[in-house]
C-alpha cells in the first residue's frame, strides 16, 4: 500500500466515524450554516473567524446569520461541537479545512483574491500530511489549481500524495425556506482522483446529493455559470422593463402572459438592480478569466451594464412621478421602502437601494428609508437610520419608492396613506385593490 493510499484510508475512516476535526475558515453567510450542519452530525468543528466580534458571538451562541437556526447553534456550541477562534494556531490539529471567505471585485472590476490568498498562506504554515482542504468561495476557473495549490505545496507537501485539495462552490440562497445547506445538491471537483474521492465522501456526510465533476476548474466554472445565467436573464427582463416604459406598456402584464406558456420559458422579473454577494460580482470573475484566453464574454459584459443602469432608471421614474405631482426634486421628500438587496433579509451588500439613494441625493431630494431588517446604513460616509412607520406619517412624503418587497410591510395600508408610490418590485399588483382606479392613480410600476 502506497503512502498516499494509507493517508487516504486514514482520513476516510475519520470522516466515516465522525472523529475528523473540521475547520471552517470564515463564519459568514456560507461558513456558519456549513459549520453548524457539520457539528449537528457529530463532527468537532473549529470555526476560524478573523473578525473577533463574530467569533465571540458564535461562542456566546448569539446568532447573526438569518439562515442558521438559533436553537441549533446553541445546541452544538453548548455541546462543545462548535467553537470559534480568531487565529490559525489549530491548523495542524484539523483534518478537513473548508475555506469560505469573501471574493469581492476591485474598483476596476477585477477579482480580489486577497482573502483567499491570505488564509491559504496561513493554512500552509500548519499544513501536515493527510489533510483535506476545500475551497467554497466563488471564484474564476483555475483558482484552486493555480493559486491555492502552489501556496500549499510551498510547504514541501504535494497534492494527491501528502494532502488533498478540492473545490466545492457554495450554493446558498439566503432566506430560502425550501432549499438549505443539507438538501441543496453539492458540486465537488478536484484535479486528482484521491482528492475527488475524499472530498466527495466528506460532503456526503451532511448533504443529500453530491455531484462530482472531473476537475476543480469544472466545479469553479459551474458556480460562475449559475450566477451568470441569472444575471443575464435578469438583465433581459430589466431591459424589457425599460423598453416597455418607452412603449407605454406594462412589463408585468407582458411577463405574466408570457409565463403562461408551458414550455420554453422560465420566469424572471425586473427590479431596481441586482445586489448581494453573487449576481453583481461572480459573472465578472468569468469575464476577467476569459480574457486570458483571448475570449470576450459579450453577454456577461452587457448584462452587467444593463443591471447597473437600473438604479438610474428608477431615479428617472421617480423624478417623473414627482413632476406629475408638481414637486421639484429639491423640495421633495421621498421614502425608500427597503434597503436590503433581497426581501426578508438584513443583508444590504451591493444593494441597488443604496445607488438609488445616491442618485436622488444628487438631485437634492430629501430622503428617509424604512427597513425592518436593516436599522442603520452608511451612504457616502453618512449614517442613515430606519424610520419607525408607527411614529412617522407616510403622507408627509411626496413619493414612496418600494425598493425591497419585505413581506412584513402592509402594502395596502402603505398605498392608502401615500400620495404616490413607485413600485420597483411589482408587489402592489397582487393587492386586492390593485384594479381600483384610485389605487392605480397612486401607484406607478417599474
Amino acid at each position: 500500500m502506497s503512502r498516499a493510499t494509507h493517508l487516504l484510508n486514514q482520513l476516510k475512516a475519520k470522516i466515516l466515524d465522525r472523529t475528523a476535526v473540521v475547520g471552517v475558515v470564515g463564519l459568514g453567510y456560507v461558513g456558519l450554516p456549513f459549520a453548524v450542519e457539520k457539528a449537528k452530525v457529530g463532527f468537532q468543528v473549529i470555526g476560524i473567524e478573523q473578525n473577533p466580534w463574530r467569533a465571540e458571538r458564535v461562542n456566546l451562541t448569539d446568532n447573526y446569520i438569518h439562515d442558521v437556526d438559533d436553537n441549533e447553534l446553541a445546541t452544538v456550541v453548548k455541546a462543545g461541537l462548535l467553537k470559534a477562534v480568531t487565529g490559525f494556531e489549530n491548523v495542524s490539529s484539523i483534518d478537513v479545512l473548508v475555506i469560505c471567505v469573501p471574493t469581492p471585485l476591485s474598483k476596476n472590476m477585477t477579482p480580489d483574491l486577497s482573502f483567499v490568498e491570505s488564509v491559504t498562506r496561513e493554512i500552509a504554515r500548519g499544513l501536515r500530511s493527510g489533510q483535506l482542504i476545500t475551497l467554497e468561495s466563488t471564484t474564476y476557473p483555475g483558482t484552486t489549481d493555480e493559486v491555492i495549490r502552489p501556496a500549499l505545496e510551498a510547504s514541501g507537501l504535494r497534492q494527491g500524495q501528502d494532502f488533498f485539495l478540492a473545490h466545492s462552490p457554495e450554493r446558498v440562497d439566503p432566506g430560502n425556506q425550501r432549499y438549505t445547506t443539507k438538501n441543496t445538491n453539492k458540486v465537488v471537483g478536484a484535479s486528482d482522483p484521491a482528492s475527488l474521492e475524499i472530498a466527495t465522501l466528506f460532503y456526503q456526510q451532511t448533504i443529500d446529493h453530491v455531484v462530482p465533476v472531473s476537475s476543480a476548474k469544472a466545479a469553479e466554472l459551474v458556480k460562475v455559470f449559475e450566477n451568470t445565467f441569472r444575471a443575464v436573464n435578469i438583465a433581459l427582463v430589466n431591459e424589457l422593463a425599460m423598453l416597455c416604459d418607452r412603449m407605454n406598456l406594462n412589463v408585468w402584464e407582458v411577463l405574466d402572459a408570457a409565463n403562461t406558456k408551458p414550455f420554453g420559458i422560465m420566469p424572471f422579473y425586473p427590479g431596481p438592480g441586482v445586489g448581494g454577494h453573487c449576481i453583481p460580482i461572480d459573472p465578472h470573475y468569468l469575464e476577467w478569466k476569459a480574457k486570458e484566453f483571448n475570449f470576450e464574454t459579450h453577454f456577461i459584459a452587457l448584462a452587467g451594464e444593463i443591471n447597473r443602469r437600473m438604479p438610474e432608471f428608477v431615479r428617472d421614474k421617480a423624478l417623473r412621478a414627482l413632476n406629475q405631482l408638481g414637486v421639484a426634486p429639491s423640495k421633495a421628500k421621498v421614502l425608500i421602502m427597503g434597503v436590503a438587496y433581497k426581501k426578508d433579509l438584513g443583508d444590504w451588500r451591493e444593494s441597488p437601494s443604496i445607488h438609488i439613494i445616491q442618485n436622488l441625493r444628487r438631485d437634492l431630494v430629501s430622503l428617509d428609508y424604512h427597513d425592518p431588517f436593516v436599522p442603520v446604513i452608511k451612504v457616502q460616509g453618512q449614517e442613515m437610520h430606519s424610520i419607525n412607520l408607527e411614529t412617522v406619517a407616510i403622507h408627509q412624503y411626496d413619493l414612496v419608492i418600494i425598493a425591497t418587497d419585505h413581506s412584513t410591510i402592509d402594502y395596502t395600508q402603505l398605498v392608502e396613506q401615500s400620495k404616490a408610490v413607485l413600485d420597483t418590485r411589482g408587489v402592489t399588483r397582487q393587492l386586492p385593490d390593485a384594479q381600483d382606479t384610485t389605487f392605480q392613480s397612486k401607484v406607478t410600476l417599474l
